[in-house]
């Protein structure tokens, strides 16, 4: 038992010391490269804590040299300007003036529901609160928000051409009352990007590959 403890406190030590070494994004937004070499540290530190047979050596010198590969892919970040977006990757904008870029979306592997969520954990209800919103390399959502919001919570009812049954009840929109609206403006359900409407009746409205519009129909209430 006390030669485990020992052991353990060895690596533990190894490990902060290397962890505050590689900076402060080890412990904030991680890069994906800081994401894979995090884990690969926290499955080799677990080794030689568990399994007395494996040397002590083996686990600190395995740790060391991720640390080394850490600042070798740091300095090559540095120096090479094209190696960050290899090794990083680069912004991307979702969301423009003209409404949510579809091919961003699929680019990053996210649908419009993903793009909804992100934004409501930024502080942003509707997809109109902001001229601009991106996904950056590690992940994280950024907006240039608009002056004035709209204080209202819209629902989701058409994500990529579907429709969402269990919004459109909550918002007393019956499937004819949404075909018939999306016929008066020359559209079809599948070829709707999306479609948010609030308790007020405010509707977002996007065709794919159109600008979006603000349009407005009758709902059960608010919400």
């Amino acid at each position: 038992m006390a030669l485990i403890f020992i052991r353990t406190a060895i690596i533990f030590i190894t490990l902060l010391a290397c962890m505050r070494l590689m900076g402060k994004s080890q412990i904030g937004e991680m890069q994906p490269f800081e994401f894979v070499i995090t884990m690969l540290i926290a499955e080799l530190a677990c080794i030689p804590m568990a399994d007395s047979s494996v040397p002590l050596l083996y686990g600190i010198v395995s740790v060391v040299t991720i640390f080394i590969m850490h600042q070798v892919v740091w300095l090559l970040d540095l120096w090479f300007k094209p190696m960050k977006t290899v090794i990083c990757g680069k912004p991307s904008i979702v969301i423009t003036r003209e409404g949510i870029d579809s091919y961003q979306l699929k680019k990053n592997n996210l649908d419009v529901a993903d793009l909804i969520e992100s934004m409501r954990a930024a502080g942003y209800f509707n997809l109109d609160d902001v001229y601009y919103g991106l996904y950056e390399a590690n992940g994280s959502f950024s907006a240039l928000e608009k002056e004035e919001r709209t204080p209202t919570l819209p629902l989701l009812i058409v994500d990529g051409g579907k429709a969402d049954k269990h919004n459109m009840e909550i918002a007393g929109i019956e499937r004819e009352k949404l075909e018939e609206f999306l016929k008066e403006r020359k559209l079809k359900l599948k070829k709707v990007l999306v479609m948010t409407v609030d308790g007020n009746g405010r509707v977002y409205l996007q065709g794919k590959g159109e600008p979006y519009t603000i349009e407005h129909i009758e709902v059960k209430g608010a919400w």
